[in-house]
C-alpha cells in the first residue's frame, strides 16, 4: 500500500500552487495552460483543428471571452467568430468534423441590449450557414437560463436551424427543459454544469448530479434527437456507452465531447471503439482568464507542470543537475 505521505502531501501542493495562481508571472500560467487551450491566435486555433481533425476527431472552435461589458467588445468578439469561420470554411477536411463553433451570449451582448445579442448570433449562425456549419450556444449561469433558451429558440423560429443548446445536469429544472428541446427536436449538448449555484436551484451531491445526467441523456436518445455527452467522468462516460448500445443509436444521432488537452487517452479509447468525438478547442485574448479557471479545476495537471518549471530552473543553476 501506497504511504499516506506520498499522495496526500503532492495535492496539499498542488492545491497551494492553484491558490497562488493569480500571484504568478503570466509566463508560467500559459505553460500551465498550455494543453487546455489551442492559443492566442487564430492560426493557432486553426493548426489544432487540422490536427485533430486528421487524427478523426470533431472540433468545436470558442472564441474565449465572457461577461464583457461594452457594446465594442460584443462587436469585437462577433468579429473574431467571423474571420474565425472563414478560415474554418477553407479547411480541407470532412464538414462535419471541422465546421463547428461555440458561442457565450454573455461575450456578445446578452445583458448589455436583446437586440445587439440577438443580431450577433444571427449573423454568426448565417456565416456558419453559408459554409454549411453548425453553432452551438452555450449555457450560462442560472440568471441567463431562460434569456439564453429564448434567444436560441426565437433564432430557431426565424429560420437558423443549424443551431444546438447546452444543458446543465445540476439545476433541478433542466429535466423540463429537456423535456420540451425533445419535443422541438432539438440538437443538446449535456454537461454537468460548473457555475456555483443556490441549493435550492441546483443539485451539490455527485450521485443526483450524475443521475440527471444519464437521465437526460436517455430523454433525447428516446426521442430521437441529437445528444452530444460533454463529460470526463468514466461512471458517465461507461453509462453513455451503456445507453447507445440499449437504444442501438447510430452514430449521427450522438457523439462523446471533451476539452482540449483533458483525458486524451479515454478520448482515444472512445474513438478507437467507433464512437464519434469532439473535442472544445478553445483560442483567444482572454486566454488568461480561462487559464486560471481550468487549472483551478485540475489542480494536479498544476502542480505536475510548476515541478517540472522548478526542475529546470534547478537544472540550469551552476551546480544543477
Amino acid at each position: 500500500m501506497t504511504p499516506p505521505s506520498t499522495t496526500t502531501e503532492p495535492r496539499l501542493r498542488d492545491r497551494a500552487i492553484v491558490r497562488s495562481i493569480p500571484m504568478l508571472p503570466r509566463r508560467l500560467v500559459q505553460r500551465m495552460s498550455a494543453p487546455y487551450i489551442a492559443g492566442a491566435s487564430l492560426d493557432d486555433a486553426i493548426t489544432t483543428v487540422e490536427g485533430l481533425a486528421a487524427r478523426g476527431m470533431g472540433t468545436t472552435l470558442d472564441v474565449l471571452g465572457e461577461a464583457i461589458s461594452r457594446r465594442e467588445e460584443a462587436e469585437a468578439t462577433r468579429d473574431a467568430y467571423l474571420a474565425a469561420i472563414a478560415r474554418l470554411g477553407e479547411i480541407d477536411a470532412p464538414r462535419e468534423r471541422v465546421r463547428n463553433v461555440s458561442v457565450k451570449l454573455t461575450a456578445l451582448g446578452l445583458g448589455i441590449d436583446d437586440r445587439l445579442v440577438h443580431d450577433n448570433v444571427d449573423a454568426i449562425a448565417a456565416a456558419m450557414a453559408e459554409i454549411d456549419g453548425f453553432v452551438r450556444v452555450d449555457m450560462e449561469d442560472s440568471p441567463y437560463t431562460d434569456a439564453t433558451l429564448e434567444l436560441y429558440r426565437a433564432l430557431r423560429a426565424a429560420g437558423r436551424d443549424n443551431l444546438g443548446i447546452v444543458v446543465q445536469s445540476y439545476l433541478k429544472r433542466t429535466r423540463a427543459d429537456v423535456e420540451q428541446l425533445a419535443a422541438e427536436g432539438a440538437r443538446v449538448r449535456v454537461v454537468k454544469g460548473i457555475y456555483v449555484e443556490p441549493e435550492a436551484i441546483a443539485w451539490r451531491d455527485m450521485d443526483s448530479i450524475n443521475r440527471s445526467y444519464l437521465d437526460l441523456c436517455r430523454i433525447l436518445g428516446e426521442a430521437g434527437c441529437h445528444a452530444a455527452y460533454a463529460t470526463h467522468d468514466d461512471r458517465l462516460i461507461d453509462g453513455c456507452r451503456t445507453l447507445v448500445a440499449e437504444l442501438g443509436l447510430d452514430k449521427d444521432r450522438y457523439e462523446f465531447q471533451m476539452l482540449l488537452g483533458v483525458r486524451e487517452e479515454a478520448r482515444a479509447d472512445l474513438l478507437g471503439q467507433g464512437h464519434p468525438v469532439r473535442v472544445y478547442v478553445p483560442f483567444g485574448a482572454q486566454w488568461y482568464e480561462y487559464s486560471v479557471r481550468r487549472l483551478r479545476e485540475n489542480p494536479r495537471v498544476a502542480g505536475h507542470v510548476a515541478k517540472a518549471t522548478i526542475d529546470g530552473w534547478r537544472r540550469r543553476l551552476p551546480g544543477g543537475r
